[in-house]
Formats: structure tokens, C-alpha cells, sequence
């Protein structure tokens, strides 16, 4: 009985170590229409499961992730992107719409799946017409067993900031001869549930803040308390204080935070909508329209009355980071992608937004598809159409300069990398001089980075991961604009790509063709005929009114608190 007894516990034990270890988390997710009132006002935003704020992915490095994706909105197509994954050998799950897959059509599902093959704060969101300002959008959290600073924090909170607004219509009007996007109404902090961070003394806390906002940044400081950065877009950095950060769209910071020996009481932290200006201009007068105040709070008991002032945003330059491990710069690079950003106008007058004069346009072809389905022609930069390709070969080292020919600050990101932050100079320094030289020796690594006005960046990746990758602002309306490249990495590598049954399902259903270049067409892939070459002049994305939605409203209001 004894024997019988410890071969039957040892028989269960390797079934409990697969389910632990073996490393597959599922998430079933119906995309649905819910009523909410993320700043007070009442509105249909996206949610899953019927339920918003959308919920928080989570999974362990090394982990194979599966979503099941079933779209219910009723009237829209819909798709999630994972931000800052790097989708090493599944490039046809990265999710941008038209880009790496077809839209998924209403009533149609679609999985994704791939492996969370590096630790950190992540997020998910829609990559498809504008979406996710409406707020199909969550974190995405990549546990470590190695973390490095596992030792030095005691609990983890996510925090995440956004902003809310009520129309958009306007912005795509040849009457828009100010190129204005839409102004944010509203900041939200953690969807509209706002923060409260309970600590205790002697604890330390891992804030994991991401910033889900369309087009606002957002400048944090916690009153009295600094904070100790150990990451920066998912990739470790050698612990950082600072008394103040600023976090642009698409970015995230993990930071330590820990009540000081002296405190009594619960402390205000800060939380300021900063609308892309020039803060490091001290001749502008800034106003701060959107403030949000939390609270550390040691005490429950006692009032959270306290206000956090900041006189002056100083936040810390993100440039100056270093990565964890001191990797140095790459020394020299083999290809240089130069990306000149200003505002143009396209053939019927509406305002768009131009890379070196190209403005992205949507083909009819995801472009994923097109580089599996055109055999050698898949190196020819021609069959894609204008989706501002550059095609990179196997294992190159690229240089991408950014030069921002504008007033305002933007972020950039780049899908399927994590880049090197070689120089990010201060604003009215000029476009790139076109020389090497005076870069960061262990620059930090990143997937989004704030370019200042009339100003540039220089980042560098290696090319080791096959795949369709878009390169594209993360202010939201400037992408609908189309600030968006498209890097075709190692498309001699993807010609025998092929695409789960599922997925070329969902391009059937909406009448979207699979193969051949960005027109369909099989025969002559270098014939031309067939492409979208003049943007659309009415804009379909991001809901915000109620005239657009299903009649009857596909389900029930739901009150948001």
C-alpha cells in the first residue's frame, strides 16, 4: 500500500508540474459594445466578455499565449496587436490590420498564438481603424523567474493613464488646414477607476505604469517620494531615481516606490496631461488643463486631502538611461532608413501626415501576405504599394533616423524590436547632420521614444527576426494621418510562410484577397494596376457616437463606476 501509495503521488506529480510549467495560457475573448463612464460622461466603448475595463494578460517568459478573438461588435471589424512583443517566428501574429493579417469581420474569430519570449509590461490593444481609443486596449504583463530585481520589491501595482475624448469627426476635412487633431477632453487614470496605492512601511512596491492614450503624455511625480526606474518598455535598466517622468503614448516604466521611515499620513502623487508640447521651452507659459491626484496611502483612517504641486515639469531624460546588462551600441550599421516627418496634404486636399513626402496607404493585400505569396518579387520594394516599404536583409544592423519637422513632441514605435536609443537631442537642434559621432556608449533599449520638436532621434536594431514590422507614430490620429513605414525584414526567409487556416478564413469572410502583391494580383505581381493610391476621404474609425452602433444596441448598458 505504501509503494502503491508514492507511485500514485509520483504519477501526479509530473501532471501538476505540466500544468504549472509547460507554460500555455488561454484567454477566450468576445469583443463586445459595453456602456461605461470613464470620466463621467457615457459612452459605448469596446470591451471584452461584455465587460471594461478590458482585463489584464498575463503569462510567464517562456509561455505559449493563446487568445481566442471573437469579434461581436456588430458593425466594425476589429484585430489586437500585442505592444512590444517581439513575435520571434510568428510575425503573422502581430496583428496590425492590412499589415500582418486580414480585419476580423463581426460574428468571425481568429487565434492568436506565440510564445512571451521576454519578461516585462506589455500591452494589447487594437491595431485596426483608430480602435483602440475606444478602448479595446489592456496590460499585458510578462512575468520573470530571473528578474534581477526580484529581491528588492515586495508587492506590484499596475497603473495606467489615458486620455478620454468625445469626437473626432473633424479631423480628416480638407477644412483642417491646421492639420489639429482631436483634444483630449479628459485624463483617465486606470480606465476611470482611478488609483489608490495602499503600501506599508517597510514594504517596497513595483509600479508598472503604461500609458493607453491616443495622443496625450502624462508627467507623474510622487510628492516627497522618488521613484527608482528598473525598466523601461520592457527591457531592464540599471536602477534610475527620479523625481519626475513623463510617459508617452505606447510607453511604459516600471518603477520602486517605497513609504519612507518618516511618513505618517498618505501622501498625493501627480498626474498631468501634457499635449505634446515643448516642455523644456522656458519661453512657453504651459497650461495644465487635465491634473489627477492619488494617493499613497499609509492610513486609511485619515483623509486624502493633500494636493501634490509641481511648479515646474523637469522630468528625467529617457536618453540617458542604461540598459541592465551595459551592452554597448552596435559600432557601425549596414543600412540607413532616413524618415523626414511634417504634415502634407494628399490629391483631394485632406490633411495628412508624411514620411519623406509619402503619406501610408492601406492596400488591399496585408502586406505579411504579399511577401509569402510573391516568391522572388517579394525583394522588390514595388508590389507593395504605398505603404512606405524598406526592405532589410537577414542579420543587418539598421540605422533609423527620425528627423521631426514639426513644433510639437511625437512618439515612435517600432514593431518587432526593441531598439538602441543612440541620441535623442534636445528640441530646435535641427534635422540629423548626417555624421556619426557622440552617440551613447550603452544606450538604452526601447520599443517607443519621444522625438523633441524640430529635433531628431538615432536607433539602431539588428534584423533577426523575420516579419512585416510597421515603424509609425503612437499618437494615434497621426497613424489614421499615415505616419506609418513599414520595414520588410528578411523577406527571403518568408517565402514559404504560411498562415493558420483561421486566419485566411477571416480574409474569405470580409472578401479580402490573400495572395499576391498589394492589389491581388497572382500573375504579374509587378503590375501595378489595382492599388490604392489616393487616401480615403471619409474616416470610419473610432466610433464616439452613438449614431454609428448596431440598432438595437447589441447589449445591455452597464453602469461604470
Amino acid at each position: 500500500m505504501f509503494w502503491s501509495r508514492c507511485l500514485e503521488l509520483f504519477l501526479s506529480l509530473p501532471a501538476l508540474v505540466i500544468v504549472v510549467r509547460a507554460g500555455t495560457v488561454t484567454y477566450d475573448w468576445n469583443v463586445t459594445w459595453v456602456w461605461a463612464k470613464p470620466d463621467g460622461f457615457g459612452r459605448p466603448v469596446i470591451g471584452i466578455n461584455h465587460k471594461w475595463p478590458c482585463p489584464t494578460l498575463e503569462a510567464t517568459v517562456g509561455d505559449t499565449v493563446i487568445v481566442n478573438f471573437l469579434n461581436k461588435l456588430g458593425n466594425q471589424t476589429a484585430g489586437l496587436h500585442f505592444h512590444g512583443v517581439s513575435q520571434l517566428q510568428t510575425p503573422e501574429m502581430d496583428g496590425p490590420s492590412g499589415v500582418t493579417q486580414c480585419p476580423v469581420p463581426p460574428d468571425a474569430s481568429v487565434k492568436y498564438q506565440f510564445t512571451a519570449d521576454a519578461p516585462g509590461t506589455f500591452w494589447y490593444h487594437s491595431h485596426n481603424m483608430g480602435q483602440y481609443p475606444d478602448g479595446l486596449r489592456g496590460p499585458l504583463i510578462v512575468h520573470d523567474p530571473n528578474d534581477p530585481y526580484k529581491s528588492s520589491y515586495d508587492e506590484e501595482v499596475i497603473l495606467s493613464v489615458s486620455d478620454c475624448l468625445k469626437a473626432v469627426q473633424s479631423m480628416l476635412s480638407p477644412y483642417n488646414t491646421r492639420f489639429a487633431p482631436p483634444i483630449p477632453d479628459s485624463l483617465i487614470v486606470n480606465e476611470g477607476l482611478g488609483s489608490h496605492i495602499n503600501v506599508t512601511k517597510g514594504k517596497t512596491y513595483r509600479i508598472r505604469i503604461i500609458n493607453f492614450a491616443a495622443f496625450g503624455s502624462a508627467m507623474i511625480h510622487f510628492d516627497s517620494h522618488t521613484m527608482n526606474i528598473i525598466a523601461n518598455d520592457a527591457a531592464y535598466v540599471k536602477k534610475t531615481d527620479a523625481y519626475q517622468l513623463r510617459i508617452a503614448p505606447a510607453q511604459r516604466y516600471d518603477v520602486l516606490i517605497a513609504p519612507l521611515d518618516q511618513d505618517s499620513g498618505n501622501y498625493p502623487f501627480l498626474i498631468s496631461l501634457d499635449l505634446n508640447r515643448d516642455w523644456t521651452n522656458s519661453s512657453q507659459q504651459l497650461k495644465w488643463a487635465h491634473n489627477y491626484t492619488g494617493y499613497l496611502v499609509l492610513d486609511s483612517s485619515k483623509k486624502l486631502d493633500k494636493k501634490d504641486v509641481v511648479n515646474k515639469w523637469q522630468p528625467i531624460d529617457e536618453s540617458l538611461l542604461e540598459p541592465y546588462d551595459g551592452a554597448a551600441a552596435y559600432s557601425s550599421y549596414d543600412q540607413l532608413i532616413q524618415l523626414d516627418f511634417k504634415f502634407c496634404l494628399d490629391q483631394n486636399g485632406y490633411p495628412r501626415s508624411c514620411f519623406n513626402n509619402i503619406t501610408y496607404i492601406s492596400q488591399k493585400v496585408p502586406t505579411l501576405y504579399s511577401v509569402a505569396t510573391t516568391g522572388d518579387q517579394n525583394t522588390n520594394p514595388v508590389i507593395y504599394g504605398q505603404v512606405n516599404p524598406f526592405i532589410v536583409n537577414f542579420n543587418q544592423t539598421v540605422q533609423i533616423v527620425v528627423n521631426n519637422i514639426d513644433t510639437a513632441t511625437h512618439p515612435f514605435h517600432l514593431h518587432g524590436h526593441h531598439f538602441q536609443l543612440l541620441a535623442r537631442p534636445s528640441s530646435g537642434v535641427g534635422t540629423w547632420p548626417g555624421h556619426e559621432g557622440n552617440y551613447v556608449s550603452t544606450p538604452p533599449m526601447r520599443d517607443t521614444v519621444t522625438v523633441m520638436p524640430n529635433s531628431y532621434a538615432v536607433l539602431r536594431f539588428r534584423a533577426d527576426n523575420p516579419g512585416v514590422w510597421l515603424f509609425h507614430c503612437h499618437i494615434e490620429w497621426h497613424v489614421e494621418m499615415g505616419l506609418t513605414a513599414t520595414i520588410i525584414e528578411a523577406p527571403d526567409r518568408l517565402r514559404n510562410l504560411t498562415f493558420p487556416d483561421d486566419h485566411i478564413d477571416v480574409c474569405k469572410k470580409s472578401n479580402t484577397p490573400y495572395q499576391g502583391n498589394a492589389a491581388g494580383n497572382t500573375k504579374n505581381v509587378t503590375d501595378t494596376s489595382g492599388f490604392v493610391t489616393v487616401p480615403p476621404t471619409t474616416y470610419s474609425g473610432c466610433v464616439l457616437i452613438l449614431s454609428s452602433l448596431p440598432t438595437p444596441f447589441p447589449f445591455p448598458p452597464r453602469a461604470s463606476p
